[in-house]
């Protein structure tokens, strides 16, 4: 009697069990959030459970060195929706370092459409899949590890740019 198929299902159950432990010792559950941390896993578009509270978007982090510097460039992508571009001098993108303490000059940028946060961006390229129609006016901030906004005398360091999307 061949028995790679009963073998194979249990080896499945069990290997799929010990991931699932693995998973959940490091803090990270089915429900999408890192438990660890206190971080939601995905997008915080994508994932209307996570609650923005978690973080004071609004604490300032002022700048104690060379300030960085914030350009964005909105370009319409050839197949669909929009490509980001992020113009930074003295900062760092440093997504291994999120939810961490501050360190001058690494971070990440936030997002913002109209006014509602998008997402967290860990590069100076970004894919935004759509904008809503009419005006759209694209937002991003400088963030420091531990999420504060990025300030130079008490200002945050933002770029903004308004399009019509028709």
């Amino acid at each position: 009697m061949d028995r790679s198929i009963p073998l194979l299902l249990i080896g499945l159950v069990f290997g799929g069990g010990i991931g699932f432990l693995v998973a959940a010792s490091y803090g990270v559950t089915l429900d999408g959030h890192d438990h660890a941390t206190g971080h939601s896993v995905g997008n915080s578009a994508q994932d209307p459970e996570h609650d923005q509270s978690q973080h004071d978007h609004s604490a300032l982090q002022e700048v104690t060195g060379t300030a960085p510097s914030l350009d964005i460039e909105l370009i319409p992508d050839s197949a669909a929706g929009w490509n980001l571009h992020l113009e930074v001098s003295n900062f760092r993108f440093a997504a291994d370092h999120a939810g961490q303490s501050a360190v001058d000059g690494e971070g990440h940028a936030h997002l913002y459409v109209n006014g509602t946060k998008i997402a967290r961006i860990y590069s100076d390229w970004y894919h935004v899949g759509s904008l809503p129609k009419g005006t759209a006016k694209i937002e991003v901030g400088l963030y420091s590890n531990d999420h504060k906004a990025l300030s130079v005398d008490g200002q945050p360091i933002k770029a903004t740019v308004t399009i019509e999307n028709n």
